[in-house]
């Protein structure tokens, strides 16, 4: 954009290039689209000023600036691809750049475990191919101008020792661990410390790159499904609330909120959002964290189905000493149900569709033959928290589609029965297609449902204690509509410029 100042007259701004197309998209939402815009000067321009006053002037602006800029954290935003559907993927996964030059590895996104590990050069037993279609990366401390050992005096080993089975061996000094997944898979390897590059947005949707140094796992060892290549990735990225996950690290820098959220799509190709601060949404409800777990950990008073509460005594959903209590975990595919709760869980579901479907059992979990190839016929499942919060459940949150038989549907509960843990997980089968807030500074989880392949609205808290709105409406979305839309802007514009010739 350029600007032409005509001396000792009111300043017209005369546009040209593509600044006119945006200008007059915005003139036109304000007034009517006005050919020219006029400026108010600061100074008469009858007056002359001093150059150091003007310095001065722009010297007090300047620290405002800069304070509103450091007091808000950025929101960062990470691509997803994946699925919850066990029989394609299973998982959902992200991409993440580091070290110096950066390199891109995939990650799964795990809200049940702490730190970030990504595979090593070195490593023993890592799959070398991927069946996602991915290409594998393994991190190279040496290759990477930024990276250091973390050592055993180092006080960041100290909290990894606090929130994993890590470990510091006197031999040589370095700071290493060891993970142990529920699904019986390991790995074990050593931490480092490097760049994490992150795509940010801070206010008005204005995006930048920016750094962080951030304390992550370098794994020379893998074991169980980690080894297999037909659904692996990279690494594994920990969202979880000790002092070396991710998000602790960069909300303590002032980098990022401490917060994030989720939007995972459960349909076609899956996919979904990913992003450090918290998605707005009008339907969002909230239920506190149960404080000093090493899970995200709330309480589920009781579930309904079809509107009738279930006789299930509240106490085998609690978190104590000897009951897991209830789990959010995007790490799991699929949901599982304490055993006392189980039963009459799936007694319900049975009863409600048993004029309508044929139950069976399969492999060991009750199915159902249904005429329909829609899950609709059967009832709406309600999952009641503390704070009045429920989740509501559609048949397909908590069903899976097996194979047909003679032509006709067969669903099956997607939930399992866990024995002798006193636990309930809820998986990625009834995570998906929910915004899902992970509040940790108002310790606090939030969920609306929502169609996670549209965009979404991110806030971030200042320092000050007020919200700042970002990138509304921006994050995510189908790149298809978007283009679509930008069109139709264009279209619109060259419409009211035609206009403008013709009339004036």
């Amino acid at each position: 954009m350029r600007a032409y100042f005509l001396a000792g007259n009111p300043v017209k701004l005369i546009l040209t290039g593509t600044a006119v197309a945006i200008l007059l998209q915005a003139a036109f939402v304000l007034s009517g689209f006005p050919t020219t815009l006029t400026l108010e000067r600061a100074f008469p321009t009858d007056n002359l000023v001093e150059l150091n006053e003007l310095r001065v002037r722009d010297s007090f602006r300047h620290p405002r600036i800069l304070q509103q800029q450091s007091s808000v954290a950025s929101v960062a935003n990470f691509p997803v691809q994946g699925t919850y559907d066990p029989y394609r993927v299973g998982l959902y996964y992200t991409k993440l750049h580091l070290g110096s030059p950066p390199k891109q590895y995939y990650v799964q996104i795990d809200t049940g475990s702490d730190v970030l590990w990504v595979s090593c050069s070195s490593c023993n037993g890592c799959p070398k191919s991927s069946g996602l279609q991915i290409p594998i990366q393994f991190y190279d401390p040496s290759a990477s101008s930024t990276a250091s050992l973390i050592s055993c005096s180092d006080q960041r080993c100290l909290l990894g020792t606090q929130s994993s089975d890590s470990s510091c061996s006197s031999s040589n000094n370095q700071c290493s661990y060891t993970f142990q997944y529920g699904d019986g898979s390991g790995t074990s390897g050593y931490y480092v410390s490097d760049l994490i590059n992150l795509e940010t947005i801070v206010g008005n949707s204005v995006t930048s790159n920016a750094s962080a140094s951030i304390v992550f796992g370098c794994s020379t060892s893998q074991t169980g499904d980690l080894t297999k290549s037909d659904r692996a990735v990279d690494g594994i990225f920990g969202f979880g609330q000790q002092g070396l996950s991710v998000i602790a690290q960069l909300s303590s820098q002032g980098i990022s909120p401490n917060a994030f959220s989720h939007c995972l799509v459960g349909n076609g190709a899956g996919g979904g959002i990913l992003v450090l601060g918290q998605i707005i949404e009008p339907n969002m409800v909230y239920t506190p964290l149960i404080a000093s777990q090493p899970h995200y950990n709330i309480n589920l008073l009781s579930i309904s189905v079809n509107g009738q509460t279930l006789s299930i005594d509240p106490s085998m959903f609690a978190t104590s000493s000897s009951r897991g209590g209830t789990i959010i975990d995007s790490g799991t595919t699929l949901a599982y149900l304490t055993e006392e709760a189980y039963d009459p869980f799936v007694d319900a579901i049975t009863q409600s569709v048993s004029q309508s479907v044929q139950p069976l059992v399969s492999k060991g979990s009750q199915c159902y033959i249904v005429a329909s190839s829609s899950p609709e016929i059967f009832p709406t499942v309600s999952l009641n928290f503390a704070g009045s919060a429920s989740m509501i459940l559609r048949p397909q949150d908590y069903l899976l589609q097996q194979n047909s038989v003679a032509g006709a549907s067969v669903w099956c509960i997607g939930f399992q029965k866990t024995r002798g843990q006193g636990i309930t997980i809820l998986g990625d089968l009834v995570l998906k297609d929910k915004i899902i807030v992970y509040d940790l500074g108002g310790q606090r989880i939030g969920w609306a449902n929502y169609d996670c392949s549209m965009s979404v609205n991110v806030s971030t808290m200042s320092s000050g204690g007020r919200s700042e709105y970002v990138n509304a409406g921006q994050i995510g979305g189908s790149n298809s509509l978007q283009d679509e839309c930008k069109k139709m802007i264009l279209m619109m514009i060259v419409f009211q410029l035609f206009v403008l010739f013709v009339f004036s």
